[in-house]
C-alpha cells in the first residue's frame, strides 16, 4: 500500500474513542496535538465508516468536531482524500466520495474515514 502522507492537526477526543483529524488550519484547542510538519504514515488498511453506525456518545463527539471545523478546513481534507486513489476507492465501494466525509482517524496502520449518508 502507498504512503499517505498528511499534514494534519489531531483532536483527541477521549480515552478510547478515536482521534478525529482535521485539516492543518483548524482553531487551536485545548486537547489539540500537533504532530511533526512532515509526518509519514503507512496505511495498511482503510475503513469507511457511517457516523449514524457510531454509538450516540462518539457520534456526538464526532458532531462537535464537524461544528468546529471551517469550511475551508473541510474542503482541504476532502482534497487529501481526492489525492488518494486507495482512500477514493475505498468511498467509492461503498457508494460514497469525499464530499460525504466528515471527520478520519489514523491509527495502527488503519485509515478511518467517517462519513455522514443522511
Amino acid at each position: 500500500m502507498r504512503i499517505f502522507t498528511a499534514s494534519v492537526i489531531i483532536a483527541a477526543v477521549s480515552l478510547g474513542t478515536p482521534a478525529f483529524v482535521q485539516a492543518q488550519g483548524a482553531p487551536a484547542q485545548p486537547e489539540v496535538q500537533s504532530p511533526p510538519a512532515q509526518s509519514s504514515t503507512v496505511i495498511r488498511k482503510i475503513q469507511v465508516v457511517d457516523v449514524k453506525d457510531l454509538p450516540p456518545a462518539v457520534r456526538s463527539k464526532v458532531d462537535d468536531v464537524v461544528a468546529q471545523t471551517t469550511e475551508e478546513d473541510m474542503q482541504s481534507l476532502r482534497k487529501s482524500i481526492d489525492a488518494t486513489p486507495e482512500a477514493a476507492s475505498a468511498l467509492q465501494a461503498k457508494g460514497l466520495s469525499s464530499l460525504q466525509v466528515v471527520a478520519i482517524n489514523i491509527a495502527d496502520g488503519v485509515l478511518t474515514l467517517f462519513a455522514k449518508t443522511a
